[in-house]
């Protein structure tokens, strides 16, 4: 390091040119080649076990997210001016280059199941909108006495109605799809009202409004870290520094993602934020160190001065730069992309800050000049005692056993409120309640089925089993009983075209609105369907060798919980029934949601044991003792507990976004103590009573700690500004970490080295005695 240091002071100008042309690479990169992720089926590990079946079966059964849109009419829909525009509405939508024609369902083209006098007759409800009294009666009448679009198509009341419509494939830009949606439905409202929701629509809602918070949020961070800076630094230079170094260290992150090739995901635009907020310790210790230097050595010169702040600090800050980055690489042990490319390239962000810190920090002081000098010591405070941070050095240590009982009494709770965390994927959880998307989706649950959907995949050992009526009468019996759940809108399979089929072919006598007795039967009326209707409809609910059959549930939300529920009962139903003798097998948004919510909690469980066991490792190389790794891991550990207690309690659930709190956690708490053990360590030599050393340790690490806390928190703090509930939430639990980290540090921390006097930190144990009388 020293010759390092050595050849920045001596050409400092070439060091910040090599700097800035790095960061104009990287600069380029997210110009030409940063992307957003709309997506939200590329969250999750297509090479997972689950994934791969569901996606099987969706191939298998055309299985694919849907755009629905609900037209409302208080007066109701069966009207022309309404139909008209349902009409266009379903035609502008259809001509949409990402929406299958054929995968398109309204009133305008779904069909209609009836007899005749040359049997089954499959047919639109009407070709063209009806205009008469008469015309409206009779499409009343149909649509009432069709139970397969009754309740599904049209509510209930027959105030709403959906069109829902199919994308061609998984690879569309969500967000320009929904700016397309969006400009067709704009000025059909009223007196219609429309509502758009859909996993699409999730997606492109995330896309166009995730930009926006970080145009909002980064603005934000940097002027309060900038103010929080100046406030604690008193140094207008030290303050412009500082920022220096984490905006830098931004631009690299993101531009290595971009040459990556990393698409920006919905938890990425916080690494901005992230990483001005972390970034600045580096240079608040450095910076501070310098302050103290020159307050108590105002004679040294420039070059001495900047050397003596590298000299002193250099190895604290790049073990916590490296823990620091370890809590975020513990996050790449998740299988969730978000997180584990949140996790790599915010590391890579604090390394970026650290290398700014000592390269850049020294580089530029060295072509300018210092910053200026306090004019005047505060009153009270000299190098040797700073009255605030002495008291509370006094304070800790007159209460030590009290502190530490007490903290152990704090844990207890928290370990109690930890057992009641909840895990939840629910991307609609994401937004505010007043959001568009909600409401929509809050709507079209009270008045349909649902817009979340599960797929029940039954298969049988053989072909053509799934024309076993046993097995059919068993699904229908499940059908029911799922129907009865209150989380459960609908169900919708094979067995709904069967029992239209038998009631139609028998003069719509109700008794026979039930599932054929007979596999012959059953043969014969899908036979039927596929030849006088569409056999692509055929297609989604059973497959071409009558195999497998497809039963789709439509839940009313996409919360983890309530789908786990609803799989529950399946599995409970099918083990309990003829069914057993099938495999049972889920496809869909819901079960891949569910698998995504075990994968975040696996994933944080992992991450956070690793990162632990790793940063004890390295503060215990860095002390050489393995006590110093763990009274420095201490800190992190009783804040990891309390943190997830409190979400417990508060009933703030584990999500994509919270999910990175034990990271931030870990990367940041340990830094506070390895800075205050260096101290400590530094000051042995001196021969002080403990009580003077550890007011000397806190007058400068102490003070240096504090400061960096006030800029962490405040960062973070600016969170709460954000779009996303889920954002708000990290912001106000990091910002509750960083002051537990702190305030563990500053007096659990120093309670302890006093009551157990760890050799790591007074090798001469009998000196350390001495010291003592």
């Amino acid at each position: 390091m020293r010759r390092t240091i050595d050849f920045v002071l001596k050409k400092p100008v070439l060091t910040l040119v090599i700097l800035l042309l790095i960061t104009g690479f990287f600069t380029q990169q997210i110009m030409t080649k940063a992307k957003m992720e709309t997506n939200l089926d590329n969250y999750m590990p297509r090479d997972h076990e689950a994934f791969i079946l569901s996606d099987y079966y969706e191939e298998v059964f055309a299985i694919k997210d849907a755009i629905i849109v609900a037209v409302e009419n208080e007066e109701g829909v069966l009207n022309p001016g309404t139909l008209q525009k349902i009409d266009e509405i379903t035609r502008r939508i259809s001509n949409l280059p990402e929406i299958n024609p054929g995968d398109v369902r309204s009133l305008s083209t779904v069909d209609n199941i009836i007899g005749s006098d040359f049997g089954l007759e499959i047919k639109p409800f009407y070709t063209e909108v009806p205009r008469t009294k008469e015309e409206i009666a009779k499409l009343n009448s149909d649509l009432k006495q069709n139970e397969m679009v009754r309740e599904r198509i049209i509510s209930k009341d027959g105030t709403a109605t959906l069109i829902s419509a199919e994308l061609t494939d998984k690879t569309i830009d969500r967000r320009a799809l929904y700016q397309k949606v969006t400009a067709v439905l704009s000025g059909y409202e009223g007196p219609e009202r429309l509502y758009v929701a859909g996993q699409p629509v999730v997606e492109g809602t995330l896309a166009h409004l995730m930009p926006t918070d970080m145009r909002k949020m980064v603005p934000l961070v940097v002027l309060v870290i900038f103010t929080v800076l100046l406030l604690t630094l008193r140094s207008l230079k030290s303050a412009l520094l500082t920022l220096g170094v984490v905006l830098f260290s931004t631009i690299w992150a993101f531009g290595l993602m971009a040459a990556c090739n990393i698409p920006i995901y919905s938890v990425s635009t916080m690494i901005p934020v992230m990483l001005i907020a972390l970034g600045v310790a580096d240079g608040v210790h450095l910076l501070s160190h310098l302050r103290q230097t020159m307050l108590t050595r105002p004679r040294l010169g420039l070059t001495e001065t900047i050397k003596d702040m590298i000299a002193c600090l250099w190895k604290p800050v790049v073990m916590t730069s490296v823990t620091t980055a370890v809590g975020f690489l513990s996050l790449m042990t998740s299988e969730v992309y978000p997180i584990k490319y949140f996790g790599l390239f915010t590391a890579f962000g604090v390394m970026a800050a650290m290398i700014f810190s000592l390269l850049f920090i020294p580089a530029s002081l060295k072509l300018g000049k210092l910053p200026a000098a306090p004019r005047r010591i505060v009153k009270g405070e000299t190098a040797e005692n700073v009255g605030f941070f002495s008291l509370l050095a006094e304070e800790v240590l007159a209460h030590k056993k009290a502190i530490v009982v007490g903290t152990l009494l704090l844990v207890a709770l928290g370990a109690i409120g930890l057992r009641q965390i909840m895990v939840d994927s629910s991307f609609l959880s994401k937004f505010e309640k007043d959001e568009e998307i909600v409401l929509a989706d809050e709507f079209i649950n009270q008045h349909f089925a649902g817009t979340t959907n599960l797929n029940v995949i039954f298969e049988s050992a053989e072909n053509d089993g799934m024309k076993n009526p046993e097995y059919l009468k068993e699904i229908w019996r499940l059908q029911n009983e799922l129907q009865q759940l209150a989380e459960v809108g609908d169900t919708y399979g094979v067995n709904d075209y069967l029992r239209r089929i038998n009631k139609v072919m028998h003069e719509e006598q109700e008794e026979f609105n039930r599932v054929p007795d007979d596999s012959n039967l059953v043969a014969q009326y899908l036979l039927l369907y596929s030849m006088s209707g569409d056999p692509q409809d055929l297609d989604k609910v059973i497959d071409y060798d009558y195999k497998r059959l497809n039963l789709q549930v439509s839940l009313q939300g996409d919360n983890a919980g309530l789908i786990r529920g609803v799989i529950d009962k399946i599995n409970e139903f099918t083990t309990s029934s003829k069914l057993k003798e099938l495999r049972i097998d889920y496809a869909g948004s819901a079960y891949t949601n569910m698998v995504f919510t075990d994968l975040i909690l696996e994933g944080q469980v992992k991450s956070l044991f690793i990162s632990i066991i790793l940063v004890i490792i390295l503060v215990g190389f860095q002390f050489a003792s393995l006590s110093a790794g763990l009274l420095g891991s201490l800190p992190i550990i009783i804040t990891a507990i309390l943190n997830f207690g409190i979400m417990g309690y508060l009933g703030v659930t584990l999500n994509t976004t919270t999910a990175l709190i034990s990271s931030i956690a870990v990367g940041m708490g340990i830094d506070y103590s390895i800075h205050l053990l260096s101290k400590y360590q530094s000051l042995t030599g001196q021969g002080l009573p403990p009580l003077e050393t550890a007011k000397k340790a806190m007058d400068h690490s102490g003070r240096t700690i504090t400061f960096n806390a006030l800029v962490v928190i405040a960062g973070f703090l600016v969170l709460l500004c954000s779009n996303f509930p889920p954002n708000r939430e990290l912001g106000a639990l990091v910002s509750l970490s960083m002051f537990f980290s702190f305030l563990s540090t500053l007096a659990v921390v120093v309670a302890l080295i006093d009551l157990f006097k760890p050799k790591f930190i007074k090798k001469n144990k009998d000196h350390y005695k001495e010291a003592q009388l």
